[in-house]
């Protein structure tokens, strides 16, 4: 089902129950239904939102959907910025926002990782018509293959120790993240590694490269840096395949 959004969608905390407004939308085809919180979980009524670039979607579920208008639903409590898109969500998805519900009819491109970022033509239309009707679309995309990128770190904090600036996170996994069982969750990547920044306001002052989930900004560094009461620290996990992830940031005292 594809559809248009009528009213506004405000970010949310991801990982806890949304339970703001209701949002409403206008199909184009089909209809939705309502799921229990289990079935949700268990992955159902899964849609993408966003503004029709191959870039900007939210990936969100929800469990209620009420027919208020023909082809007009509204639905509510929503799990929002899922499969790591909880790191790019704007602060609101205006009124025209495109949602699509993702079902087994949503296949993913099969496309080498050398086409990444690669300029191809794409052509579809009515599956009974065949690709010369004149109901067809060609459309000239790229794709930057955002399904290998690392989600954004966890639990970033920064604790002061003596003058030195302790900062640790939790990594997390695009793969089999969700498997209670394991002692860790896998890493999905080829290795460990993250990205750290250090600003002064807007401006970067240090930038390092780290192989585990912490790293010590010292008093020296500090120094050195010039950096005066407060600084934003920027993490990021770096993945061999796609390169950095998104950044979490946060403020922290000195």
């Amino acid at each position: 089902q594809l559809g248009t959004t009528e009213t506004v969608l405000n970010a949310a905390e991801s990982g806890r129950w949304d339970r703001g407004p209701s949002l409403r939308l206008r199909l184009e085809t089909g209809a939705l239904s309502s799921v229990s919180q289990l079935s949700l979980l268990s992955g159902a009524n899964l849609a993408a939102i966003g503004d029709g670039t191959p870039g900007n979607w939210e990936l969100f579920q929800f469990v209620n959907a009420t027919l208020v208008a023909p082809k007009t639903f509204e639905i509510s409590l929503r799990l929002r910025g899922q499969a790591g898109t909880d790191a790019t969500m704007p602060t609101s998805w205006p009124i025209g926002s495109i949602v699509v519900v993702i079902s087994d009819a949503v296949q993913q491109l099969n496309l080498p990782l050398s086409s990444r970022g690669l300029e191809r033509f794409y052509r579809f239309g009515p599956s009974d018509k065949g690709y010369s009707s004149v109901n067809s679309v060609l459309l000239t995309e790229t794709f930057d293959g955002l399904g290998l990128r690392p989600y954004s770190v966890a639990h970033l904090k920064a604790t002061k120790t003596a003058n030195d600036l302790l900062i640790n996170w939790i990594r997390r996994t695009r793969i089999d993240g969700d498997n209670w069982q394991s002692i860790e969750v896998p890493l999905g990547e080829d290795f460990e590694s993250y990205v750290v920044q250090i600003k002064q306001g807007a401006t970067l002052v240090r930038t390092v490269n780290v192989n585990a989930p912490s790293w010590t900004y010292s008093a020296s560094m500090q120094a050195l840096d010039g950096v005066i009461d407060s600084v934003i620290v920027e993490v990021a996990q770096v993945s061999q395949r796609f390169g950095r992830g998104p950044f979490r940031s946060i403020n922290s005292l000195l």
